[in-house]
């Protein structure tokens, strides 16, 4: 029995962007209860040279929308990176929530084998759509939510494994 490339991506990237919500939910109660400016949390790193906050959940977000646009072949939406706030971000969550939700099974499923192309303005990668898949998109979305997750843990919101599993 295989499973479907609908089902290794929609439902898990649904998943991920719902735990990321979640982490981000607590997030910003953190700083409302602390009397913390949400900025500070927003452009938190865990390192100098790594993108802040509000840069991991636009990476999450452009990874789930270039495996449908990639790989489905659903008209790219742009998202604009200027999320400033909890809001915002809560709002771009919701967005790449519902492009995964109108996607429909036959735009995935059967293109485990077609080319997909992904460049970057140093070189250009080819895949299949499941190695696309499951050896660049997956990996990427989990870094930038776990990246996320963190940068919270690490400026003392209370959360933990199962808030990043979802399932708190």
């Amino acid at each position: 029995m295989t499973t479907s490339l609908y089902d290794l991506t929609v439902p898990v990237f649904d998943r991920a962007l719902k735990s990321l919500a979640g982490v981000l939910t607590k997030g910003e109660a953190f700083a409302t209860e602390k009397g913390i400016d949400p900025a500070v949390l927003l452009t938190a790193r865990l390192a100098p040279d790594m993108a802040p906050l509000t840069a991991q959940v636009q990476r999450v977000t452009d990874s789930v929308k270039g495996v449908l646009t990639r790989v489905g072949g659903i008209e790219n939406v742009v998202f604009e990176d200027n999320e400033t706030s909890f809001t915002e971000l809560q709002a771009r969550i919701a967005r790449a929530r519902a492009l995964l939700a109108d996607t429909p099974r036959e735009a995935l499923d059967g293109k485990e084998t077609a080319e997909v192309i992904f460049s970057t303005p140093n070189r250009t990668l080819t895949f299949t759509g499941q190695s696309y898949v499951l050896s660049f998109a997956l990996p990427n979305i989990y870094f930038h939510v776990t990246t996320a997750y963190a940068i919270l843990r690490h400026n003392g919101v209370q959360i933990g494994k199962l808030d990043y599993l979802g399932a708190a």
